[in-house]
């Protein structure tokens, strides 16, 4: 019997079409966009489907795309082939998406929660600008001393927003302390530093503003216990109270994505199946370059539903 996990991505994931395959085959997942049209005010699923990318890059409009789509995934899942993960997790904004498939979040709260959480990040990213990079090929300790060493230089505010695994680390902050933590960490032995195209320093103290204001929507969210596990990007361990729901979010915002943390608690626990619901590859590339052993596979189209339907009826039979 598989032991499966379901992954929801985050922002770098988005591309226009997003959804249109799943929104078109399964009234679950057009249900999905359709409530978000009602509840939010404007079409998301022109916005998925149509762009223009240039629109849907913006991380306010980003994140609510993504986290539609990746509901979406789940419903159209379980209404093809129901199954009970032995967990969910997602990456950074992917995780309200998780709390929705955990059973701990109604999807009309975290529409909303979504939508005020990335239009709290814009304003602080126009307030404190910055910027991210990649830092391919190198240990997280020797990153995380980069970025400790660029602040001792007086480069300015610079952290490590995502730890992804597999010799990939993103770093944030000011713009001029990033350039100067990449040019340290290429010392240090680092192959690549590659900027990424995004409109802040996310994942960075720059974003405490934005998840101290977030704190108080949160507090009057209703979160239940989760029907199954959560792994909470901000420590990496299993959330199982609302109280600790409410805090991880809002440290999330301006802390690090312990994303490798997280998926090795999951495969010591056993989980051998690892599906991405949503949109892309990019968690399922990450977990072959964190355990390339593992069953990995996504639900992003109507025909990569129908193939991850069968994996899991193969691994049902043994």
């Amino acid at each position: 019997m598989a032991k499966v996990a379901f992954l929801f991505p985050g922002q770098g994931a988005q591309r226009v079409g997003m959804g249109k395959s799943l929104h078109d085959a399964y009234s679950t997942a057009k249900a999905a966009f359709d409530e978000a049209r009602e509840t939010l005010g404007y079409d998301v699923a022109s916005l998925c489907f149509e762009g223009p990318e240039e629109t849907l890059r913006e991380t306010e409009n980003a994140q609510v795309a993504l986290y539609v789509t990746s509901v979406a995934a789940w419903r159209a899942l379980s209404e093809c082939c129901p199954t009970e993960p032995f967990a969910v997790a997602g990456h950074s904004v992917g995780e309200y998406a998780a709390l929705v498939a955990a059973g701990a979040l109604d999807f009309g709260d975290g529409l909303q929660l979504v939508r005020t959480r990335g239009e709290l990040m814009r304003d602080a990213a126009a307030r404190m600008p910055g910027g991210m990079a990649a830092i391919i090929g190198l240990d997280a300790e020797t990153a995380r001393q980069a970025c400790d060493e660029a602040r001792a230089h007086g480069a300015g505010i610079v952290a490590v927003a995502n730890y992804n695994g597999g010799g990939q680390i993103v770093i944030s902050g000011e713009k001029s302390a990033v350039v100067a933590a990449g040019v340290i960490a290429k010392a240090k032995g680092a192959k690549k530093i590659l900027p990424l195209a995004v409109s802040g320093g996310f994942h960075s103290p720059l974003m405490g503003m934005a998840g101290d204001a977030l704190f108080p929507h949160l507090s009057r969210t209703t979160f239940r216990k989760p029907r199954v596990r959560i792994v909470a990007n901000y420590t990496a361990e299993y959330v199982e109270v609302p109280a600790d729901v409410t805090g991880g979010l809002t440290m999330q915002v301006s802390g690090s994505v312990r994303w490798e943390e997280s998926m090795q608690l999951l495969l010591r626990d056993g989980v051998d199946t690892f599906l991405e619901l949503g949109v892309g590859e990019t968690l399922s590339n990450m977990m072959k370059r964190i355990d390339s052993t593992v069953r990995r596979a996504g639900v992003h189209d109507a025909a990569s539903l129908q193939a991850v339907c069968a994996l899991l009826e193969q691994g049902s039979n043994g």
